[in-house]
């Protein structure tokens, strides 16, 4: 539906990418039901220990994201198979070819990108082979990664730099787009739990000590020198690199603002937010445009 919606536009899927204790049930909801939905009949006990098993101390740094795809191939394997199947079947509903962008969460490291990247290429590639009748219906799927760890940040331009060795084209990027998910990107800058920010944020804004919360308008000396690094660094690398945002600051007037600064393409925020985010970007444009700025081709 998602692709038969959005027709020929492009459409970001990102794979799964919340903790995995937001997977689990409490130890203390677990019936024999839920067991025996999860083969667990008669066993009960076994779930339980199971579940109290998969715990973590700090599941917002813990088995998420790529990690989990690289611990566990197979969920990697079945999003891209699931995302390459609806795309094929969009194309044939509609006759129009989806332009689906899959995005690999919380990478790191430069392997880490390099070992997700290749095993959705493969698997497209497997579904494409299936699917498409002749060269001109096969479905061109992008992949992309969120920035959201520093370290990422500091490697963009390895990152947009990684090609697929085995590729007829060693010089076509592996990574097509960067997404910055200024979220987590500001939790581990910045060393604040989004969770329990409430419990001195608005202290220290009292205080002065934060002018702006951190978490609705973007630490731009800090968080954003990061952001704006990154995007010199992967332009650098991959000249068509695309550079977008994901996060609650992408809604933010003063962050779009800066966004646009440093020269990304796009933003992405929750549905609520999407009305403000569009008119702070259409602020922007009107403003670059009596500053003697050519149209976006977008808007001309």
């Amino acid at each position: 539906g998602l692709f038969e919606t959005m027709r020929d536009r492009p459409v970001t899927i990102r794979l799964l990418d919340p903790p995995l204790h937001e997977f689990l049930p409490r130890p203390g909801t677990v019936t024999e039901e839920l067991a025996h939905e999860l083969g667990f009949d008669g066993r009960i006990d076994k779930l339980i220990e199971k579940v109290n098993e998969l715990q973590e101390e700090n599941p917002m740094l813990g088995l998420r994201g790529c990690r989990l795809g690289i611990v566990h191939p197979e969920m990697t394997q079945m999003q891209a198979e699931a995302i390459a199947e609806a795309a094929y079947d969009a194309y044939e509903k509609t006759n129009v070819k989806p332009n689906p962008k899959i995005m690999v969460p919380l990478v790191g490291t430069v392997s880490e990108l390099r070992h997700q990247a290749l095993l959705i290429k493969k698997t497209c590639k497997t579904i494409t082979a299936a699917r498409a009748k002749k060269s001109d219906d096969a479905i061109e799927f992008h992949i992309g990664t969120m920035i959201e760890i520093p370290r990422a940040a500091l490697l963009s331009d390895q990152i947009a730099a990684l090609t697929d060795p085995d590729d007829n084209d060693e010089n076509k990027p592996l990574c097509d787009f960067f997404s910055y998910g200024t979220n987590d990107l500001t939790q581990m800058t910045m060393g604040i739990s989004r969770d329990d920010a409430n419990e001195f944020v608005p202290h220290y804004l009292k205080l002065g000590i934060y002018s702006q919360d951190p978490f609705k308008t973007l630490d731009v000396e800090g968080v954003g020198a990061l952001v704006a690094k990154s995007v010199a660094d992967g332009r650098r690398a991959n000249s068509n690199l695309s550079l977008g945002i994901c996060g609650e600051h992408g809604g933010d007037p003063a962050s779009v603002a800066f966004f646009d600064k440093v020269g990304l393409d796009c933003v992405s925020c929750s549905p609520f937010r999407v009305p403000v985010a569009r008119l702070a970007a259409g602020q922007v444009v009107a403003r670059e445009l009596v500053r003697g700025r050519p149209v976006p081709d977008d808007i001309a």
